[in-house]
């Protein structure tokens, strides 16, 4: 069988996995704090028609080796964590992250689950637990859930975290502070949906996890903005562009195999 057959079906599935994930990224176009994917691709292992001869001075000249490639792969597909737009929306506990870090999440107060996500849309519950709209509780720095109790009558949340409520007599009262995490390798963390990542081992050393103070000069976290929500940093001029390429490639490696095929009946045929 021709060796081009095979190398147009590898380079078929590729451009269509780079369709699969263009298609996701126009779709979360207006997801808050969703994070565009990326795929790249490598070269297969070449078959060596003929090896190197190296030269000999004033004797004959070196040759280089002929090779024949196998198709292609591919190389990794990467969330690419560059910031989204902000939308201003005045609501209190609607809140964004200017810098590195992310918000912590746990879907039960034991804490044993942390989960990580830029999307920032959370609101009260009706015990004034501080949650996402699945009902996961925000965690503060240490951990411990965010809770803003219901006789407060305003509340505020600062640029460092901090927590600053108001009472019906007046009185203002610091009850707690945000916290973000701060992960060295972003591109490293595992979607598991509803805009939520969890820790890996290629994500922070080891896989540590620990809830910090916003504006953290030692360790590099960011300001939170109230009232804002981050936007999807998804490109839409790019991703329909970039979706004309995988069309193209996809329709190149299909007319590459028509024309094996076409010469593999052509051998068919010299036996009549």
């Amino acid at each position: 069988m021709l060796r081009s057959m095979y190398s147009g079906i590898a380079g078929m599935r590729g451009f269509q996995t780079k369709l699969d994930v263009i298609s996701n990224n126009v779709a979360n176009v207006n997801t808050i704090g969703f994070k565009a994917s990326r795929v790249l691709f490598q070269d297969i292992l070449s078959q060596k028609i003929s090896g190197v001869t190296a030269p000999e001075e004033g004797v004959r000249g070196g040759i280089n080796p002929k090779l024949i490639g196998l198709g292609s792969s591919i190389s990794s597909i990467d969330t690419i964590h560059t910031p989204g737009t902000f939308m201003t929306t005045n609501v209190p506990t609607d809140l964004a992250i200017e810098g590195d870090g992310f918000f912590a999440v746990a879907p039960n107060a034991d804490g044993e689950e942390i989960l990580l996500t830029r999307a920032g849309n959370f609101m009260r519950d009706a015990v004034g637990n501080l949650v996402t709209s699945q009902g996961y509780l925000v965690l503060g720095v240490g951990g411990e859930p965010i809770n803003i109790p219901t006789e407060v009558v305003a509340f505020n949340i600062s640029a460092d975290g901090s927590i600053i409520t108001t009472t019906a007599d007046g009185e203002t009262e610091v009850i707690g502070q945000l916290g973000l995490v701060k992960v060295q390798n972003p591109s490293g963390l595992e979607k598991v949906g509803n805009s939520f990542y969890k820790m890996t081992l290629n994500a922070n050393p080891e896989g540590e996890l620990e809830v910090v103070e916003p504006q953290n000069v030692e360790v590099g976290t960011g300001r939170i903005l109230t009232g804002q929500l981050e936007m999807s940093n998804v490109d839409l001029t790019a991703e329909l562009t970039e979706m004309i390429v995988a069309q193209r490639g996809f329709q190149a490696n299909s007319r590459s195999i028509t024309t094996s095929d076409e010469i593999l009946q052509e051998v068919v045929n010299l036996k009549r």
